[in-house]
């Protein structure tokens, strides 16, 4: 028993919370073969089986190399040309845990060898995917695995087309950097950010999978943890606040309590009095001022300046005080109170409430950023009593961030990934870089999938924000996962949504990949086509715009079709997916209900429905009884 084995009982249960960790971490699906690849050297007979866990044998010897160890790079990266030492590799197809099939490539320089895409590499990628996200350790293509092994100090930006695989590139980087720098990473983690609950839900499994259970995964939405959100602002107020001109608001409001002594403090000591005179005040403010501190260790330094000011007065007329005394001074509500005149406390939260509640603090602050109409649209209607009575909405938050982070440091992760970063507001992206501040960062996201108001047409803009201007910006534009007559359709539509787009050029052929059907009403072609698609293999999405949603719920239901809202864990092949939560999801078959509605929905709708169409790993329907969209093309064939 564990209990047995520690020193006390706190050791005992210590020791028991390691090995279960560890436990987790070791723990292997017995569906999931251990090793995926084979490695033949050039210069011996050393043969090198290549898996997700290193294993040795009982006298030692390594049997299975962990991928992300230097010796299984070749694996990923030797071609003919360029062999890495290796004369031949060899990928093994494996189903349920038994081996299948395996393939051999030689690539050494008197083969004669070629590169060609691997089938048991098109097999994996077209394996039905019920359930979450997986890992791709066995099918990491070079392109993939020059950003999954970048240096742990080097920031990168991934401008991934839809299907290249940006996600799992993220994902993979994150386990290859905390087995490659375990000891600076402890110290300060690696943190995943995704865009919503659902994409978390659906990209849960692959890193523990991969053994690293230490992963913080967290929605932009809850990097802010001051307030509870509770209001929904207008469209006009949420891109206002979203906006970067917002940070030099909160700074101007943090500062404005700040007063330029013209008078003496007292501290009183016992029953003596000390003052400080006000030029050595206005010297000591003037310097924290114009210095790189937080305003909170800014007034605790101005609290220690004053405290030995005074011990130096005690000091001329002879007292000794103690350093222990003088720190009890620092804290001592005498100091507090006369520092408080000329640098008053601040609590964050009651600060951005009466920013957007004080009638006459905003036009202050906001004086030459914000127009008239622009402080109108922010400023709430009725000031709450108090934060816990206040509606705040999420634009709300990341100011209540914004100022929380100018008055205390923010924790720092060792390593930062964020997907589906197109989308970030400036204020969003600057909270994230308050999280990265000592850290790198891994960016990824398609320019041509920016949905919200303050979408990047370019990663210069999100960069600067997130604090990594000189991110290397590495584009991925060979599709994995969606069909190539897929990937026609929604190429047509890049020139309409994303000026200078690269086009997406994939490897899948894929046979009767794309049907469009016109219907007489949309919900009973969803169901004829949803009966369909349940014929094959896989998990199935259901795509349509928000408001579409219920009545294609009670429709499936009426039909006796189980179906779960995405992010539910229910075990049901069939998702009802609203378009604004499609983004970074997958689903082997995807029917799209109602193209036009979805356009219609937002100002952006050309691009989510972009992002709807391009989530399919095998077959893509596309249900209208409405005409499509003109910028799908004139010439596409309607079948009924």
């Amino acid at each position: 028993m564990l209990g047995d084995v520690g020193a006390d009982a706190f050791a005992s249960e210590s020791l028991g919370a390691a090995l279960a960790k560890r436990l987790a971490q070791l723990r292997d699906d017995p569906s999931t073969a251990l090793f995926f690849g084979r490695l033949d050297q050039s210069d011996s007979d050393e043969v090198f089986h290549v898996g997700r866990r290193h294993v040795r044998d009982d006298s030692g010897d390594p049997v299975v190399i962990d991928w992300r160890a230097p010796l299984s790079r070749p694996f990923y990266r030797a071609s003919p040309a360029e062999p890495m030492g290796v004369r031949r590799r060899r990928r093994f197809g494996f189903a349920g845990g038994d081996l299948t099939s395996f393939e051999d490539e030689r690539l050494d320089a008197d083969s004669g060898a070629s590169q060609q895409t691997s089938q048991i590499l098109l097999d994996e990628i077209e394996r039905p995917r019920v359930g979450p996200m997986r890992d791709i350790v066995a099918t990491i293509q070079p392109d993939q695995d020059g950003i999954v092994r970048a240096d742990l100090d080097e920031s990168i930006c991934v401008q991934g087309a839809p299907g290249t695989g940006k996600t799992a590139v993220g994902l993979h980087r994150a386990a290859y950097l905390l087995y490659t720098y375990p000891e600076r990473l402890k110290r300060g983690g690696v943190l995943v950010i995704g865009p919503n609950r659902a994409f978390l839900s659906y990209v849960a499994n692959v890193l523990p999978a991969l053994g690293e259970i230490e992963v913080e995964q967290v929605s932009v939405d809850e990097l802010p943890a001051a307030v509870r959100v509770r209001g929904v602002d207008p469209p006009q107020a949420a891109v206002i606040k979203g906006d970067a001109r917002m940070a030099e608001v909160i700074r101007r409001a943090v500062y404005a309590g700040l007063r330029r002594p013209d008078q003496p403090i007292e501290v009183r000591v016992g029953s003596r009095r000390y003052r400080v005179a006000p030029d050595r005040l206005r010297r000591w403010v003037d310097d924290l001022r114009r210095g790189d501190v937080r305003y909170g260790a800014a007034r605790e330094r101005l609290q220690t300046l004053v405290a030995h000011e005074v011990r130096s007065q005690m000091e001329a007329h002879g007292a000794m005080p103690t350093d222990r005394a003088v720190d009890r001074m620092v804290r001592s509500p005498d100091v507090q109170a006369a520092v408080g005149v000329v640098w008053p406390a601040i609590d964050p939260v009651r600060l951005v409430m009466r920013l957007l509640g004080d009638p006459e603090f905003l036009p202050a602050t906001a004086r030459g950023l914000l127009d008239d109409d622009e402080q109108e649209a922010i400023r709430w209607p009725v000031s709450p009593r108090g934060p816990g009575s206040a509606r705040w909405t999420l634009a709300d938050s990341f100011l209540v961030d914004e100022a929380v982070g100018l008055v205390e440091r923010t924790p720092s992760y060792g390593h930062v990934i964020v997907d589906e970063a197109q989308d970030l507001s400036p204020m969003q992206c600057r909270a994230i870089a308050r999280r990265s501040a000592t850290g790198s960062l891994t960016v990824l996201g398609d320019l041509a999938q920016g949905t919200a108001p303050w979408a990047a047409d370019d990663w210069s803009m999100t960069l600067r924000h997130l604090g990594k201007e000189g991110a290397r910006i590495e584009p991925l534009t060979r599709g994995y996962r969606v069909p190539a007559q897929v990937v026609a359709l929604t190429n047509r539509m890049l020139p309409h949504i994303s000026a200078g787009a690269a086009p997406v050029e994939s490897i899948r052929g894929g046979r009767d990949a794309l049907r469009i059907v016109a219907a007489k009403a949309a919900g009973p072609g969803v169901i004829g086509q949803v009966r369909v698609v349940l014929d094959a293999e896989g998990s199935v999405g259901v795509i349509a715009a928000d408001g579409a949603v219920p009545g294609l719920r009670r429709a499936l239901d009426d039909a006796g079709i189980a179906a779960a809202m995405v992010g539910q864990e229910s075990g049901e092949r069939v998702s009802l997916v609203p378009a604004s939560l499609a983004k970074g999801l997958e689903f082997d078959s995807v029917i799209v209900v109602e193209p036009a509605d979805i356009v219609a929905a937002e100002v952006r709708g050309l691009r989510r429905l972009y992002v709807a169409l391009t989530r399919a790993v095998s077959r893509l329907v596309v249900v209208h009884a409405r005409p499509l969209p003109p910028e799908l093309g004139e010439d596409l064939r309607y079948q009924q």
